[in-house]
């Protein structure tokens, strides 16, 4: 399920104007798995989209210093391990409860499928979401698409 989860992401990226050629993209699609597990951290803090990519973003440019300056990606794999366990921490909480509502005995048949929709549905909406946001940041730069998610943010929580 998770291979075809991939595959569901990697076309929404392709249709937001991603080259799946591009080893950027591929990590675009699996950074979608931490980007859609819970939005509170260890300590209980509110972790938002930005904040989850600035984390992601700083694992993989240790993995990439460590390996160009030893000149060998093997030698990296204790980064690369914590880089994937940073991703598949925050995706693990979203596979246990799924799990967890799949294995409640009233669930049956019908509601493990529809669970498993949901998960799909999930992460597939978790990826249009990511997706478009690179598009714009290609289009309209980073810096302008960020200040408008904060300006957007604040104007929430003034509302609620």
């Amino acid at each position: 399920s998770t291979t075809i989860m991939l595959r569901a992401i990697a076309a929404i990226a392709q249709h937001e104007g991603e080259d799946l050629a591009d080893p950027q993209t591929g990590l675009a699609c699996v950074e979608v798995f931490a980007l859609g597990g819970p939005t509170t951290d260890e300590t209980g803090a509110e972790a938002d989209y930005f904040a989850i990519r600035a984390m992601l973003a700083r694992g993989l440019v240790e993995v990439a210093d460590f390996a160009l300056d030893k000149g060998a990606i093997r030698e990296g794999a204790p980064l690369l391990v914590r880089f994937l366990t940073q991703i598949a921490s925050r995706f693990g909480v979203v596979v246990s409860q799924k799990i967890a509502a799949q294995t409640v005995a009233v669930v049956g048949a019908v509601g493990g499928a529809a669970v498993n929709l949901a998960f799909i549905e999930h992460f597939q909406d978790v990826a249009r979401g990511h997706f478009t946001v690179r598009r714009l940041e290609r289009v309209y730069g980073a810096e302008i698409v960020r200040a408008e998610y904060d300006r957007l943010k604040m104007a929430f929580a003034a509302a609620a």
